[in-house]
């Protein structure tokens, strides 16, 4: 088998779910190639290596630079803060090295554009970091709406919401820069856009409103130097699809009680269905004649699912559903897939998320393909 040198660059909360994911992968499914943890990169050389070695990589790196210069390297991974996005990327892709990079694909459109183009004129394969579509159970959504089990599509309403931010005392981050982030329609309203394009098709036209609601924050935890705060804490939009559906999607890093609220009801002509990923081996749908919804329980019949339980009702986690993510990675490496989010389907998202700022700044109608 053709060997694969996967490089990871940061060792966060992503990068370890990253990690994870490889050596998973290779543990749970038949690859058509062998993979090979061949390096990790963090600026903190210590961390760097003591990562490396906790998580199987056989080099670590104090400068990102030098793991995609490593000839060793064939995929680089980055779960870097976003800012760092497009000069890794860049850097990867012109020494014509494939491309696996975490969400929001950039921090601005025309970072996302450039980056795009650069992949396509190398030829080289990228993905992004939309897990949650690789979740069997929105692959079962996906089926029933293009099976016409709803009927006609006429409505959308997603919300993703978390409370990591609520505290107006949780002290200032990276997130909170605009230049490095772009807030919670970012962090968290970019898996919802990707999701609603996924499920439901293009979006022409937006209307929406964004709101600050806490403009100051810590510099560090606990101290009284307050740093002002220029991004979103809370998103609200409207939507016009191209197959004639409207929607609506929020999106808050502030609401008390939710955890990884990413939710979202689908209704067409002959029925609705509903999942939220708190719950994420779930799916509940009403057809016509019902007095209320079915539960529909995740289970081995179910594409992905049973590579990790031969029983239903046993349940996948996030986990599972990144290493689901970096198996179709590795099948598109090896030409047997192309079902993941490219950089062009995540320029896709960037372009949406940025007519809903326009929106709301200009607080009118913005049509998506005029941004």
């Amino acid at each position: 088998m053709r060997e694969l040198g996967i490089g990871l660059i940061g060792t966060g909360f992503m990068g370890r779910a990253h990690a994870l994911a490889f050596n998973n992968a290779r543990a749970v499914f038949e690859l058509p190639v062998t993979l090979k943890l061949a390096a990790l990169a963090d600026a903190d050389t210590e961390r760097a290596q003591r990562c490396a070695t906790a998580w199987g990589f056989a080099q670590a790196h104090g400068d990102w630079q030098a793991l995609i210069n490593d000839p060793k390297v064939d995929v680089v991974a980055i779960t870097t803060p976003n800012h760092l996005h497009y000069p890794m990327a860049m850097a990867a892709i012109a020494a014509g090295k494939a491309v696996y990079c975490e969400k929001p694909l950039a921090v601005s459109l025309q970072q996302a554009d450039a980056m795009r183009r650069a992949a396509s004129d190398a030829g080289v394969v990228t993905r992004v970091g939309y897990n949650y579509q690789h979740n069997p159970m929105i692959t079962l959504a996906r089926q029933m709406i293009a099976n016409g089990e709803l009927g006609e599509i006429i409505s959308f309403q997603g919300e993703f919401s978390e409370d990591f931010m609520a505290d107006p005392a949780s002290p200032w981050s990276w997130r909170c820069e605009v230049e490095h982030a772009g807030g919670a329609l970012a962090d968290l309203g970019s898996h919802l856009l990707s999701m609603a394009r996924y499920l439901v098709g293009d979006v022409v036209s937006v209307c929406a409103d964004t709101q600050t609601v806490h403009a100051q924050r810590p510099a560090i935890k606990g101290s009284n130097d307050l740093k002002p705060i220029a991004v979103d804490d809370q998103v609200h939009a409207l939507l016009r699809f191209a197959n004639g559906a409207r929607g609506t999607v929020s999106s808050s890093w502030l609401k008390h009680g939710y955890k990884n609220h990413l939710s979202f009801e689908i209704s067409g002509t002959k029925g609705t269905l509903a999942f939220d990923q708190e719950r994420l081996n779930e799916l509940r749908v009403c057809r016509v004649g019902q007095d209320g919804f079915q539960r529909l329980l995740a289970g081995p019949a179910l594409p992905g699912y049973a590579a990790f339980s031969p029983a239903a009702g046993h349940q996948l986690g996030y986990n599972e559903l990144k290493t689901l993510e970096v198996q179709e990675l590795i099948m598109a490496l090896a030409g047997q897939g192309a079902d993941g989010t490219d950089f062009e389907a995540a320029w896709a998202v960037e372009r949406l998320a940025t007519a809903i700022r326009v929106a709301a700044k200009e607080e009118r109608w913005v049509q998506v393909d005029a941004v």
